[in-house]
């Protein structure tokens, strides 16, 4: 296996279902299809299927992300984005799909493409209980600390 390429196993669980595909070399994401025909009104969130299951070699995960042109174009998003696969799951890939648009449903048909599986190497932390952090420049600073949207 090259450590850039890991063989990553599937199995097609439905005749719908359409193994994942990069749409241009040097993508990062595999596009994910749907199986099924769905709407989705203004403000809803629907678990979609994708037919798909997956091995994952020990240190891998995937990451479900969501479809820029989906977003730009309608409003559909993932509610959990990105949604984590990790290597030892077995069961079907679902995307829970949520379409932001006040006012307008969004129909999506079977095969379309609803997300992205970005497969990355993953390091399992040991965690260590420790009275006192060591110090770093940014301290405690959260959120909009370094400037960013709002600050005057």
């Amino acid at each position: 296996m090259n450590i850039d390429e890991p063989e990553i196993l599937i199995t097609l669980l439905d005749e719908a279902a359409i193994v994942p595909t990069y749409a241009h070399s040097g993508d990062a994401g595999a596009d994910l299809s749907t199986i099924e025909d769905i709407e989705l009104a203004p403000f809803e969130r629907k678990l979609v299927r994708t037919g798909i299951s997956i091995a994952l070699p020990n240190g891998y995960a995937a990451f479900v992300h969501p479809r820029s042109g989906l977003a730009a174009k309608h409003g559909v998003t993932i509610v959990n984005a990105p949604g984590t696969v990790d290597a030892g799951y077995r069961g079907e890939i679902k995307v829970t799909l949520y379409n932001s648009d006040p006012k307008t449903p969004v129909t999506l048909h079977k095969g379309d493409r609803i997300a992205q599986l970005v497969i990355q190497r993953v390091a399992r932390a040991q965690f260590f209980e420790a009275e006192k952090l060591p110090g770093s420049d940014r301290g405690e600073g959260g959120f909009g600390s370094s400037g960013g949207w709002g600050k005057q």
